[in-house]
């Protein structure tokens, strides 16, 4: 299949394009290269130059090409940004959205996965989270999630578009050629590791005082190749499974402090903290419960332990200190 890939430059684009590809796929990368990186892309992908917030853009895209299915996750991820700018966010996550499903709807394109995200859940009222648990977005990131996820039902039922929202937990780690480098850099374990390779002192704890059992923030987080993989998963079954959503998570929670305590170990590296005051929009404890994945989709992730993760993330960076030279 030609699938297009928004956002495909990016750290999650990136591995998804790189899963596509090996799984014989032909691979559009559509990407304004803002937060993207043209490193990341794989040689055996086509790159356009787009934004999917110029009707333009995407027509060029989907008229040179005959894409057969979408995975968008073209957005603005940043939280904080989303608190201090929530029009830039809105205008990218929801009318560059609307805009990516004009186009499909006008070039008969009607299969899309989307990129949503564990933000659309809020404060959970308990946990593990499971699919059906209320939504309620705590910051504008999270609600422009959810609203498109709403959209897709309402496009699904006016056009027949077939779609699945895949609700990442935190992406996390690294395959062996693709890995985070996101600038500014946002992610905890990119920055706790920055630490350890002294390209930033020292990590930022934003908050110790959450009813968590050390005070920090608790986060599920989930290898970046097992999400990719999902993406191929839920595309194969899309014709069958279209209006799910699903949860993309480890069920397993740590909290900032035991992240850094797992980098020292995987860094053999002391990594020094500084306490700071809490973020907006940040809640205490998420943790997914992604049986629904496992049981409809087939999704089986591969590295579950944290450990592991860092690990990668490590390696890459070793690898990569100066993140992608382009």
């Amino acid at each position: 299949m030609d699938i297009l890939v928004t956002g495909g430059a990016g750290y999650v684009g990136s591995v998804v394009t790189e899963e596509l590809v090996k799984q014989g796929h032909r691979a559009i990368v559509f990407d304004n290269l803002s937060r993207g990186h043209r490193g990341a892309v794989s040689s055996e992908a086509q790159l356009i130059i787009g934004d999917i917030r110029e009707v333009k853009d995407l027509e060029k895209a989907f008229s040179k090409f005959k894409i057969d299915a979408v995975m968008h996750m073209a957005a603005d991820t940043v939280v904080e940004y989303s608190m201090i700018n929530p029009k830039g966010c809105f205008q990218n996550n929801v009318i560059g959205g609307v805009n990516l499903l004009d186009a499909m709807i006008k070039h008969g394109v009607l299969k899309i996965i989307f990129s949503s995200s564990a933000a659309v859940y809020g404060d959970p009222q308990g946990i593990p989270i499971e699919e059906d648990h209320p939504k309620n977005p705590v910051n504008p990131y999270g609600d422009s999630k959810l609203m498109f996820e709403h959209i897709l039902g309402w496009y699904g039922s006016a056009y027949g578009l077939k779609h699945i929202s895949l609700r990442y937990f935190n992406a996390a780690g690294a395959s062996e050629l693709l890995g985070a480098d996101h600038r500014p850099a946002t992610l905890l374990i990119p920055n706790v590791l920055k630490v350890a390779l002294n390209k930033k002192n020292p990590v930022s704890i934003f908050g110790y005082d959450y009813p968590t059992k050390d005070g920090t923030c608790i986060r599920d987080y989930v290898h970046i190749v097992d999400i990719a993989r999902a993406h191929i998963l839920a595309l194969r079954k899309l014709e069958e499974l279209s209006g799910r959503a699903y949860n993309l998570g480890s069920s397993d929670g740590y909290s900032v402090l035991e992240v850094i305590e797992v980098a020292r170990s995987v860094t053999k590296v002391e990594i020094p903290v500084k306490i700071c005051s809490r973020r907006a929009g940040d809640p205490a404890a998420i943790v997914a419960s992604s049986s629904r994945a496992k049981a409809e989709l087939g999704w089986k992730p591969e590295f579950t332990e944290i450990e592991t993760i860092i690990d990668s993330a490590w390696r890459w960076m070793k690898n990569h200190p100066n993140g992608y030279e382009d």
